[in-house]
């Protein structure tokens, strides 16, 4: 019987090119329920991908044909399914690379089954953003539809990830509340994170890019030194 109640059926895409960890992987997922697609290559991933409906992307970075960057921003053209991105131990480029493409989140090599189980079981948790309180923000010419998980401006729409998304609306259904990375880790991603805030900086700056007149100068996802984020009306 799976650990986490909630999983059984949701479909992972799972891309990795080493036959023994990805045996090894397929096994671990399966354990807990959850319905298993493979892929060794890039090129094979993105075709699985086109082909095939899946509820999340487990990506290695390293691939034959295309890295798993190329496979992330293909998949990000189209769509915002989670995907976790796995790279080697300590490498910030790629981790930062990953998220700034669109990952939602990461695992190193040698990864924990545990944290990597509650890490998928946390995004696949998490699809759907609480539609508690207001359903619809509006700030400026900048609309926030929660129940539809839409953003407009000036009634154009803004391509966000979920993730993006969820973030965005934990912070604008609370404006001028200051949020420490360890808050937002907790509310948005579902788990605390141990002091690692590439995830949340990145997130910011993806959303700052989309949704900020001028992100080099915020006046929606403000920065508070020494504390967090907080997004203030504009």
């Amino acid at each position: 019987m799976a650990e986490y109640p909630g999983l059984m059926g949701e479909r992972v895409l799972l891309v990795e090119d080493d036959h023994v960890l990805r045996g090894l992987m397929r096994l671990m997922l399966e354990d807990e329920g959850l319905a298993v697609t493979e892929a060794t290559t890039g090129p094979s991933a993105i075709e699985r991908f086109q082909l095939e409906h899946f509820d999340l992307l487990l990506l290695d970075v390293r691939l034959p044909g295309a890295s798993g960057f190329d496979v992330c921003r293909t998949v990000r053209r189209s769509s915002d399914v989670p995907i976790i991105m796995v790279t080697a131990q300590h490498d910030s480029h790629d981790v930062v690379t990953g998220l700034e493409l669109g990952a939602d989140d990461y695992v190193t090599k040698p990864f924990n089954d545990r944290e990597l189980i509650a890490r998928i079981r946390a995004q696949l948790r998490r699809r759907q953003t609480d539609t508690s309180g207001p359903d619809v923000l509006t700030f400026g010419d900048l609309e926030i539809r929660i129940s539809e998980a839409k953003v407009l401006r000036d009634g154009s729409p803004i391509g966000l990830t979920r993730t993006e998304f969820r973030l965005l609306a934990q912070m604008a259904t609370h404006p001028a509340r200051v949020w420490s990375r360890e808050q937002l880790m907790e509310h948005v991603w579902g788990y605390s994170y141990g002091g690692d805030g590439r995830l949340v900086d990145t997130h910011v700056a993806r959303l700052r890019a989309k949704i900020e007149v001028d992100p080099a100068s915020p006046v929606l996802l403000e920065t508070v030194r020494g504390l967090g984020y907080r997004f203030a009306r504009p």
